[in-house]
């Protein structure tokens, strides 16, 4: 039997990795709305205090964790000290990523390490010292952020693409090993969102052809992922693991059928 209970996340803490604002923030108000305390991890303490103030006007609980996710000889100690003061940490977000837009030849070593360190070795970081306390409390949700090129590719972003299909491969992994723990892990699989940093393709080439190859014709609003991350952090999804969950309008589904009619090819 199914109650909306099982989909409260009341007196639950969850820390959310680059969660200052776009995407992040979305996931730490859907959280905070089913009743999670969030803890809004950023780089920046102005940006983390600010998504606070506002989550907590809404009528949320929330806490800045101010600190870098790929200091990661440190991150054990700070991940103690979150549960020290909080008493508890129930669910993981590994959300903080980044994106560098180039041609192979102009994307040198130290920008792929980079983009490899921040979107794959830190959610492997982050997840490793958050089991310590999730296996401790007999229950725990990793949730890690995907995307479309988690199972796709396209020209342009190899790093990003490779460090996205890590993450998959990462989430399974995790959920093999961690599931004896009473511990889920699964991802979320982005498709293309209309975040503030990204509202300037409006009216744009590059954001007409993405909607001609979206099943649903168009952009989604960063709101509309929020839906997907209460149902895996909470009981409702109890028995899922090791899976990626796309959020992407039907775009993986459909987009080399349509971008092969639109060019003319066959296929």
């Amino acid at each position: 039997m199914v109650t909306l209970s099982q989909f409260s996340l009341e007196g639950q803490v969850a820390l959310i990795t680059g969660a200052g604002r776009g995407i992040g923030f979305a996931f730490a108000r859907a959280l905070s709305q089913a009743g999670a305390h969030v803890l809004i991890n950023d780089l920046n303490e102005d940006t983390a205090r600010a998504a606070c103030a506002q989550l907590i006007a809404e009528g949320g609980q929330a806490s800045p964790a101010v600190f870098d996710v790929t200091d990661f000889d440190k991150l054990d100690g700070i991940v103690d000290d979150l549960v020290a003061t909080h008493g508890r940490l129930d669910i993981l977000m590994n959300n903080a990523g980044i994106l560098i837009r180039a041609p192979i030849e102009d994307h040198p070593m130290r920008d792929f390490c980079r983009v490899i360190d921040i979107n794959l070795n830190a959610v492997y970081a982050m997840a490793r010292a958050c089991a310590r306390p999730m296996k401790a409390q007999k229950r725990g949700r990793i949730i890690n952020t995907g995307s479309v090129m988690s199972i796709s590719s396209r020209p342009g972003v190899i790093s990003y693409t490779a460090s996205k299909h890590g993450v998959l491969g990462l989430t399974r992994g995790l959920a093999a090993e961690l599931g004896p723990d009473n511990i889920t892990v699964n991802a979320i699989g982005p498709g293309y969102i209309l975040t503030e940093m990204n509202r300037h393709v409006l009216g744009t080439a590059f954001e007409t052809s993405i909607s001609d190859r979206t099943p649903m014709a168009r952009w989604a609003a960063p709101e509309e992922l929020g839906g997907t991350a209460v149902f895996l952090a909470s009981d409702a999804a109890s028995f899922v693991t090791g899976q990626i969950l796309m959020v992407d309008g039907g775009l993986t589904s459909n987009s080399l059928l349509v971008e092969s009619a639109n060019l003319g090819a066959s296929s």
